[in-house]
C-alpha cells in the first residue's frame, strides 16, 4: 500500500519511481530514471504551452504510473540474460573450497585483475592530465570548451568502465549514458551541471583510485598464479622425468632434501594446487569487493 499522490512534476515522478524500485540493482534504477527523465522532458519540450502537471497527468494515462513503470523494469530485467545468467532450475549453489573453480565469476574477476594495471594507468593518467589542463587553461577562453570536453570524457569513461565491470564481474551497471544536457542550455549552465554533479567527482576519484588498486590486483594475480602453477608444474615435471627438483630452498636443508624425494614432490605439488584454489578465492573476493566500489562511485541515483 502506498500513500504517494499522483506526481505533478518530473522530479516528483522520478522520486516515486526511485522509491518503487527500492532494492533493485543500482544500475537498473539508474537506467530507469534516465529513460523516464528523457521521456518526460521530451513530452514537456513538445508541449511548452501546457502546464507541467497536465502533461504529467497525460503521461500517467499513457506511459503508466511510477509503480507500473517499476514493475515493467523489474520484469524486463528478469527476462534479459546478463553476463552470468541464472537459470530458474539451477541447482542450489554450494560454497565448498573447491567449488570456486566452477564459478564463471571467478575467471571474470581474474581477467579483470590482470587488465586492471593497464586500465588503472590509463584512467589515472587521463584524470590527472585533464584536471591539470583544466585548471591551467581556466584563465583562457579555450579553458571553457576544454572543461566541457573533459567532464564529458569522464562520463563516457565511467560508462565504459561500467560495461567492463558488468561484463567481467557480473555487477549490474548502467547500460546507457546519462541524460544529455538540454539543447537550449547555456555553456555556463552546462559547466555548472558538470561541476555540481556528484558523479563527476566520484568518477574522478574512482579513476585515481584505480592506479593503486590496479597495481595491487595485477601483482596479486600474477604472483599468485605464477607461484601456485610454478610449484605444481615443477614438482610434476620432476616426478615424470625423474630429474632433480628445480625448487631450491637453501635455508632449510631438510626441506630441500624432501624435494628430492617422490613423496616430497607429491606433497608440494598438492600444496601448489591448494595455492591455486586459494588464488581463485582471492579473485572472487576481489571481484565482489570491486563491484561494490564501482557501484558506489560510478552509479548516481
Amino acid at each position: 500500500m502506498t500513500s504517494d499522490r499522483p506526481p505533478e512534476t518530473v522530479r516528483a515522478y522520478l522520486d516515486q519511481l526511485r522509491r518503487a524500485l527500492k532494492g533493485a540493482p543500482a544500475g537498473l534504477i539508474a537506467d530507469a530514471l534516465a529513460d523516464t527523465e528523457d521521456h518526460l522532458n521530451n513530452e514537456i519540450s513538445h508541449n511548452p504551452e501546457v502546464p507541467e502537471s497536465e502533461i504529467l497527468a497525460s503521461v500517467i494515462d499513457t506511459y503508466g504510473t511510477p509503480q507500473e513503470i517499476a514493475e515493467e523494469y523489474r520484469d524486463m530485467e528478469a527476462t534479459i540474460g546478463g553476463p552470468f545468467p541464472k537459470s530458474d532450475t539451477a541447482p542450489e549453489r554450494r560454497y565448498g573450497f573447491f567449488n570456486v573453480i566452477s564459478d564463471p565469476r571467478t575467471y571474470g574477476a581474474l581477467l579483470y585483475m590482470l587488465l586492471s594495471l593497464v586500465t588503472g594507468i590509463f584512467y589515472f593518467t587521463w584524470t590527472v592530465t585533464g584536471i591539470s589542463l583544466t585548471v591551467g587553461l581556466a584563465i583562457l577562453i579555450i579553458g571553457i570548451p576544454f572543461a566541457l570536453l573533459f567532464v564529458g570524457s569522464i562520463r563516457v569513461l565511467s560508462h565504459v568502465e561500467g560495461r567492463i565491470v558488468e561484463g567481467l564481474l557480473g555487477v549490474r551497471m548502467p547500460r546507457r549514458l546519462p541524460p544529455a544536457t538540454q539543447a537550449d542550455e547555456t555553456v555556463w549552465a552546462r559547466i555548472k551541471d558538470g561541476l555540481t554533479d556528484s558523479r563527476t567527482w566520484s568518477s574522478m576519484f574512482y579513476f585515481l583510485l584505480m592506479l593503486p588498486l590496479g597495481i595491487a590486483y595485477f601483482v596479486t594475480a600474477v604472483v599468485g598464479l605464477s607461484l601456485s602453477l610454478g610449484v605444481s608444474a615443477g614438482c610434476i615435471y620432476s616426478l615424470v622425468t625423474n630429474d632433480a627438483s628445480h625448487i631450491h630452498i637453501d635455508e632449510w636443508p631438510w626441506l630441500a632434501h624432501l624435494l628430492h624425494t617422490a613423496p616430497g614432490l607429491i606433497i608440494f605439488a598438492l600444496v601448489g594446487v591448494l595455492m591455486f584454489f586459494f588464488v581463485l578465492h582471492i579473485a572472487r573476493g576481489v571481484g565482489w569487493l570491486h563491484g561494490r566500489i564501482a557501484e558506489l562511485l560510478l552509479v548516481r541515483l
